[in-house]
């Protein structure tokens, strides 16, 4: 199974938070499957920290060092990526959310997120709770 991780479920994951569900750790745990990581969930966390937001008070080059040693994949954003948002209902305004969307449904890939917006687009979105 291919799966890739939103940007919250990637930083809980990363810094192994009690914030992650059980069933999450325990798919990432799982040999069988490939866990990706979107270039656009690093773009976030550096705009949003640049911002001050609370929530993302980590450092994305220290974030992207890290990856590799966790045997993640990187997930770059493609033009085609990029233009498939376009055929996304707008039911979540978030541009980051909404290309992770349309590039788990181009490559095919499980997108993980504990947003239940984001869960709202259905498959292969997958609401970790």
């Amino acid at each position: 199974m291919r799966l890739l991780l939103d940007t919250h479920i990637l930083l809980w994951t990363i810094f192994m938070s009690r914030r992650l569900p059980v069933a999450t750790r325990q798919l990432l745990e799982n040999p069988d499957h490939e866990i990706y990581y979107s270039a656009a969930s690093l773009w976030e966390i550096a705009i949003k920290r640049g911002l001050g937001r609370p929530d993302f008070q980590v450092d994305p080059e220290c974030i992207l060092a890290v990856l590799p040693e966790m045997d993640f994949i990187e997930l770059p954003i493609t033009a085609g990526h990029a233009a498939a948002v376009v055929h996304l209902p707008a039911l979540h305004k978030d541009p980051f959310d909404r290309l992770l969307i349309a590039q788990s449904r181009m490559e095919p890939m499980i997108l993980l997120t504990n947003d239940e917006l984001v869960a709202q687009y259905g498959a292969p979105v997958r609401l970790m709770d």
